[in-house]
């Protein structure tokens, strides 16, 4: 539906002419999703300008208005798609060597806040909704290295991984809007 608002002002000392407001029928209440308008000298190459129409869209304010009203819900409520578990403070080190290969492939992580029993470690990820959780491995006890371990808290299945070639599934990577319902 198109309405014609002859009382729109926006922005008077940079459009020139007609300006746009979108509304989502239905959810008025949220306001304008995205304006736009005229604008006669939107671009110029030093001897002459040139018009044009542009419009944008407020991803952030929508997105944000969306959750507060409760239309959507976030997959998770950090972006955070791994914890890394700290076995002592002496091992901190390793877990945050882990953390950093993890975070230069782009992989968003944080490591445990503190050293305790893995258990506590898997709780502190599921309460903010993060679903992996990577063990650094360790010494064997006949000396022989062991291999770091990836959980998947949510099937509970865990597998030997590299921070140098692992990643999460495509879409657990980031956290995604998605309809309340759902």
């Amino acid at each position: 539906m198109v309405v014609a608002d002859l009382k729109i002002a926006r922005g008077l000392d940079y459009y020139t002419g007609s300006v746009y407001e979108t509304v989502l029928v239905g959810h008025e209440q949220l306001g304008s999703i995205c304006s736009g308008g005229r604008y006669d000298t939107l671009a110029s190459d030093g001897a002459t300008t040139y018009p044009g129409v542009g419009l944008s869209i407020g991803v952030s304010r929508l997105v944000s208005r969306l959750l507060s009203a409760g239309l959507v819900r976030a997959t998770r409520s950090v972006p955070s798609a791994v914890v890394v578990a700290v076995t002592s403070e002496e091992t901190r080190p390793a877990s945050d060597a882990v953390a950093t290969a993890l975070r230069a492939r782009g992989i968003p992580v944080e490591v445990a806040p503190s050293a305790a029993k893995f258990g506590k470690q898997i709780r502190y990820a599921d309460r903010r909704g993060i679903p992996f959780v990577w063990f650094p491995g360790g010494t064997g006890e006949d000396g022989a290295p062991e291999p770091d371990q990836v959980k998947d808290i949510r099937s509970g299945e865990q597998v030997d991984a590299d921070p140098a070639t692992w990643e999460p599934p495509a879409e657990d990577w980031w956290p995604r809007a998605v309809p309340a319902g759902a």
